[in-house]
């Protein structure tokens, strides 16, 4: 199992109150449901609500998930495998001008 720096940013940071902290697992998808397990509030902020329990967690189409400042979308998505000393980066939407 990997630990990793997990960067909150924007209303996540505001919801967790804390902007980073250390947790441990072994792919992208471990780390987000460890986060939402010791901040419950964030949960809707990240996953797409489900309907069923079996159902796997699905990230919100707005949210972005950075690994050392790569999208996993363009990786292996929730199921990206880390290592030590990854960080990673959960984004909101952020609109300005």
């Amino acid at each position: 199992m990997a630990e990793v720096k997990v960067k909150l940013f924007a209303n996540l940071r505001e919801a967790a109150g804390t902007p980073e902290l250390l947790l441990s697992g072994e792919k992208v998808i471990d780390i987000l449901l460890s986060l939402t397990e010791k901040y419950p509030g964030l949960k809707n902020l990240i996953f797409e609500k489900l309907d069923g329990k079996d159902e796997s967690p699905v990230l919100c189409g707005s949210i972005n998930v950075l690994i050392n400042g790569n999208n996993v979308r363009h990786l292996e998505g929730l199921d990206t495998l880390l290592k030590d000393s990854d960080e990673i980066g959960v984004l909101p939407p952020v609109s300005g001008g």
